[in-house]
């Protein structure tokens, strides 16, 4: 899909050409010389005119009339050079692939150096083009009838660019992977319930191992009962659907040591069980394995990156359902790690999925942990839904994971686990722990309750209830399922044992 070239000659392109224009740009040099000279010197006055814009953010389409050999060039306002950054620089790559899309255009010409300032070198730039291109152009394959005319879909994108050819080969890979492995998040999440079970996930999974040659295992049931995982197969006692308890590692060191364990929540629909939810809150649980399906997105980044790090991915997953053997409140459950804990609210269920999870990835040797979920509804009354909700236990390995949120634009905001918190999540005058202290914070009550599993490991807990989904089109996607934290885990797996 992505070429380098070194050279961008002006009647070399036969179709569309891409050029970034920066505000307050007084002369033309290079090539945007020669596009004025061959507009008849009339460019810098569509400029002042605003029939060209610099604003960041506003592409302007003008057909070239036969001045050139391109049949239009699509300028990409970016604002002010010194504010513009990373993330100004995906967003804007965005917003152009969107009207790419929107043509129905299947070859676009970028020059890459119009986009590169002291903030933003090439590599980077490149690395935003492709993950843009590939986060904005994304379409759920829904379950609509289909036109038998064939789609026309962008597949050329030729880059230019003074730079090394191979290292804005590698960014523009890097980029494209990320996009892809958040995509798929996405499409899990998207997929309807009924299409989506805990079996289909781990066929998914072992799919997902197989092709990037890393080893799996997939319980079921029976070997769940064996090793005591009480509360996860509690939470499955009113389905009909067999649970599964998946397990991917990636070894990308010689020794199984210095393991990361990403843990994500997957259940594939909560109808919130005898605590039902409202009509209203039932519709869109399909997404609350928003979790397993960013730390599948991210395993999938993994696979193609392939980073010197040991990774261990765990996800528990069911469905939470109604029935004359479904878990009540007041039931009393056993843990895999023997904690037992009291039943105070079944739409309380992801926090026991991940209590046995965690407890798991301990088993399998996880030396820090990352658990993704969409956990709480307080959260999102707390951060709304463009910030993820963030507790942990480590102090070092919690700013590794906020370094990683802030590199891809994903951003995170930390809640305290305080002692009192504690005491109320272990108040039960019958277990150990109870599943649901109340309904004041109870988004860092739920944090502090998969704490209790992870004990002295390492661990940060990151509650994306609020951001899993979008609920209206943005520059890095359309509306529904974000694949929200895919990228953040990944980019935090490859920059884990980078020196500070």
């Amino acid at each position: 899909m992505f070429t380098v070239k070194n050279d961008l000659l002006l009647n070399e392109v036969k179709e569309t050409l891409v050029i970034g224009l920066f505000e307050k740009t007084t002369s033309f040099e290079g090539l945007l010389m020669e596009v004025d000279v061959a507009f008849g010197n009339m460019l810098s006055q569509l400029v002042k005119d605003g029939d060209i814009s610099a604003k960041r953010g506003v592409v302007s389409k003008v057909p070239t009339l036969g001045k050139l050999e391109a049949n239009r060039i699509f300028f990409v306002g970016l604002g002010k050079e010194d504010e513009f950054n990373f993330e100004h620089a995906r967003s804007s790559f965005g917003k152009l692939f969107k009207n790419v899309k929107a043509a129905k255009l299947t070859e676009v010409n970028v020059l890459l150096d119009s986009f590169v300032t002291e903030k933003v070198n090439d590599l980077e730039a490149a690395h935003a083009l492709s993950e843009a291109m590939t986060l904005a152009t994304y379409k759920f394959e829904d379950y609509k009838q289909k036109s038998n005319e064939p789609e026309k879909e962008l597949s050329t994108v030729i880059v230019y660019s003074n730079s090394d050819q191979n290292e804005l080969q590698a960014s523009l890979a890097v980029g494209y992977a990320y996009g892809r492995g958040t995509n798929s998040a996405r499409t899990l999440v998207n997929t309807p319930a009924n299409m989506l079970t805990a079996t289909d996930m781990a066929n998914y999974a072992i799919e997902l191992a197989t092709k990037y040659n890393m080893e799996y295992e997939i319980l079921d049931k029976e070997e769940m009962e064996n090793l005591g995982m009480g509360a996860l197969l509690a939470v499955n006692k009113g389905s009909v659907e067999p649970p599964k308890m998946i397990v991917i590692k990636y070894q990308g060191k010689e020794e199984w040591t210095d393991v990361i364990g990403l843990v994500g929540k997957g259940i594939t629909y909560d109808s919130g069980g005898y605590s039902i939810k409202p009509k209203e809150g039932l519709v869109g649980m399909k997404t609350d394995m928003g979790g397993a399906g960013a730390v599948l997105g991210a395993m999938e980044i993994i696979g193609e990156l392939k980073p010197e790090q040991n990774v261990l991915a765990v996800i528990p997953s069911t469905d939470n359902m109604i029935s004359g053997s479904a878990f009540k409140p007041d039931d009393v459950v056993t843990s895999m790690s023997g904690k037992t804990i009291e039943i105070l609210n079944t739409d309380a269920e992801g926090r026991l999925a991940l209590a046995d999870a965690v407890t798991y990835a301990k088993h399998h040797g996880a030396n820090y942990l990352v658990d993704v979920a969409t956990l709480t509804g307080g959260v999102v009354i707390a951060l709304g839904h463009h910030i993820t909700g963030a507790m942990a236990n480590n102090e070092e390995l919690f700013e590794k994971v906020l370094l990683a949120s802030h590199e891809v634009g994903e951003m995170i905001w930390r809640l305290p686990i305080t002692d009192k918190i504690k005491e109320r999540v272990r108040k039960s005058p019958v277990a150990d722990l109870n599943n649901s202290p109340g309904r004041d914070g109870h988004a860092i009550f739920a944090g502090a309750f998969i704490g209790e599993f992870a004990e002295e490991t390492p661990w940060v807990h990151l509650d994306i209830a609020g951001t899993a989904t979008s609920a209206a089109e943005h520059d890095l996607g359309p509306a529904g399922a974000t694949g929200v934290m895919a990228r953040t885990l990944a980019s935090f797996v490859e920059a884990f044992n980078d020196e500070e």
